[in-house]
């Protein structure tokens, strides 16, 4: 039966439940004052541009030679705050206290760059690790993984600008597809969603490419593989809809998730040294307004496709809840997710998920040192003028100040809830 006949009883078809993502009783259920207090901390030294040009670098480098006690400072402030932990196991905690607010997780192995064969069968096996752990939990729904984990980047490269492979290359790759088929063949049987990283332009192309054709294999029935498409790049939303048209042709169910984009400043710098036209959007508000045309141009199309709206942007998440009730799409209808990272936008999160919304928070793992790239990238979006860091600093310290409020009128023995 079509997911669009089902319904939450609590919230109809056609009438989309009232969020407001300025309620910070929801967004921050899950934390004490004390883990208040600590991300304040740190989003607030993440809104000084200096300090985070200045101390990434020095942290990162210290970090790598082992200088003692730099390993434990950045577990215990960036990483435990945007990460679940380094290893499956102890994500366990992360997951059961967002699911107990029907947030839901997405494992995310999250050590990129690997170099060496070995590096590669070791992310392919802790991938297929996370798809196992997927398939009995009720509250991962997804799984993930990125390409140039199972790939050396300049073999993508060199594929990417359509140059010849020599033999020992030509067995390289297709190493490559054995690794990716390995891990969608898996999240197939045991019937488990599985996301396709999106990653920098000019390899972007080959793992389009690869994610389709695993989708022309495993998407016969259901959208279960899902491509990435990063809206920042201007032939996004073209690209969006030729998958479609070739998924159409070809009998298969395209998987679609939609993000925004994470590698402006070095597709910018990319192309100007190499004299080609910048891909990126001219403006934010041009990234903007082709997110929110993809969004609706999933939902013209959901009967053959599935979305995930990877956003950390109020007014995208807003047009994405009043669309599925003005088109008569449930709250829970299983084609359509929301998804934000860990320790970031819980305001979205929590209160999406409190009204009934599917909600899941990508979850990152792994040792220290080998997330340390993508902690690099966090802490930068978050310095950002005008960014992440400053809404999320304010949303705490207005949490901060209703606890205070309540805890004045309450008695002695009470919580403030």
């Amino acid at each position: 039966m079509s997911a669009l006949a089902s319904s939450s009883p609590e919230h109809p078809v056609g009438s989309p439940p009232p969020v407001s993502f300025d309620n910070t009783a929801i967004a921050f259920a899950t934390k004490s004052d004390a883990q208040m207090r600590k991300a304040h901390l740190l989003f607030s030294s993440l809104e000084q541009p200096v300090l985070v040009r200045a101390g990434i670098p020095l942290s990162a480098w210290l970090l790598r030679i082992g200088f003692p006690g730099v390993r434990l400072l950045v577990k215990h402030t960036v990483f435990e705050h945007f990460c679940g932990g380094e290893s499956i196991q102890e994500c366990d905690a992360a997951i059961a206290a967002l699911g107990r607010f029907g947030v839901q997780s997405i494992l995310d192995y999250s050590v990129e760059g690997e170099k060496s064969e070995a590096g590669f069968d070791a992310t392919t096996r802790e991938t297929l690790a996370t798809i196992e752990w997927a398939a009995t939990h009720p509250h991962i729904p997804f799984s993930v993984f990125k390409v140039t984990g199972l790939a050396r980047f300049g073999l993508l490269e060199k594929l990417g600008a359509r140059e010849t492979l020599s033999a020992d290359e030509q067995a390289e790759w297709e190493r490559v597809r054995e690794r990716v088929l390995r891990i969608c063949q898996r999240a197939h049987e045991l019937g488990v969603r599985i996301f396709i990283d999106g990653e920098e332009t000019w390899i972007q192309d080959v793992i389009d490419g690869l994610g389709e054709e695993m989708m022309a294999r495993f998407n016969r029935e259901r959208p279960l593989v899902y491509n990435t498409y990063q809206m920042y790049r201007i032939a996004s939303l073209g690209n969006l809809r030729a998958a479609l048209e070739r998924a159409t042709s070809k009998g298969y169910f395209l998987g679609a998730k939609l993000v925004r984009g994470a590698y402006m400043e070095k597709e910018r710098q990319r192309a100007k040294e190499r004299g080609y036209a910048d891909p990126i959007q001219p403006d934010k508000a041009a990234t903007d307004a082709d997110y929110d045309r993809a969004v609706l141009f999933c939902l013209d199309h959901l009967d053959r496709m599935a979305l995930c709206a990877g956003t950390h942007n109020e007014a995208s998440s807003q047009l994405l809840m009043q669309e599925l009730g003005r088109r008569g799409i449930a709250a829970n209808d299983p084609r359509v997710f929301f998804s934000q990272l860990y320790g970031m936008s819980d305001n979205i999160s929590f209160n999406l998920a409190k009204a009934g919304y599917n909600v899941a928070k990508y979850l990152p793992y792994g040792p220290v040192r080998a997330v340390l790239p993508y902690l690099i990238r966090r802490a930068q979006e978050n310095s950002a003028i005008a960014g992440q860091g400053g809404r999320e600093a304010r949303l705490i310290r207005g949490e901060l100040r209703r606890r205070k409020q309540a805890k004045a009128l309450l008695g002695p023995g009470q919580q403030v809830q």
